[in-house]
């Protein structure tokens, strides 16, 4: 019996485990000063006719802090590649060489820093209310767990530490936070 209950603790740990491996990939996508090619996630290519990730048909480099260097497999598709970039709402300005497509990264501004700490802010509570909702999950199937026999002790016990886990990932969230309001800031 106790097993079960364990299972409940467990799976609700894996599920918060993965909103702090979603919220790390939210936020790597919010750009923070300097030039990265996670940046570019996100952008679809015209390839033969398919719409395909940039990263599929090129290579994407940061040979410094300000810049991006995307070379393709094929040189045939650069134009495709400078004009998915342009339609995207970046508002990054590539060139070509005839071989790869380079991108200068732009400074940012303090009306875009601030820009980016509030959409970072959302992409946390996100993150917050996507723990909420497993511990609430994990919380009604221990409920039903009680209904159906087990023990009150074992259910308060188990339920204690869906909270200590909850609290644990919140603070994780929180800290996670801190750090991409320090790098976007950073001038």
């Amino acid at each position: 019996m106790e097993e079960e209950i364990e299972l409940y603790i467990d799976d609700a740990k894996e599920h918060m485990e993965k909103a702090i491996i979603h919220l790390t990939h939210e936020l790597s996508r919010i750009r923070a000063g300097k030039a990265s090619p996670a940046m570019l996630e996100g952008i679809k290519v015209e390839y033969y006719g398919t719409p395909t990730a940039l990263n599929q048909v090129a290579s994407i480099t940061s040979p410094d802090a300000r810049t991006l260097m995307v070379k393709p497999w094929e040189k045939n598709i650069i134009g495709e590649i400078e004009k998915a970039i342009l339609h995207s709402d970046l508002g990054l300005n590539p060139q070509n060489d005839g071989e790869q497509v380079f991108i200068n990264v732009p400074m940012l501004t303090q009306e875009r820093r601030e820009a980016l700490m509030k959409q970072s802010r959302g992409e946390g509570e996100q993150g917050k209310i996507s723990i909420r909702n497993i511990r609430k999950d994990a919380n009604d199937h221990l409920k039903q767990l009680m209904k159906d026999g087990f023990s009150e002790d074992s259910i308060k016990s188990a339920e204690t530490k869906v909270q200590e886990l909850t609290d644990r990932f919140v603070h994780k969230v929180d800290e996670m936070m801190k750090k991409k309001e320090e790098e976007i800031m950073t001038v």
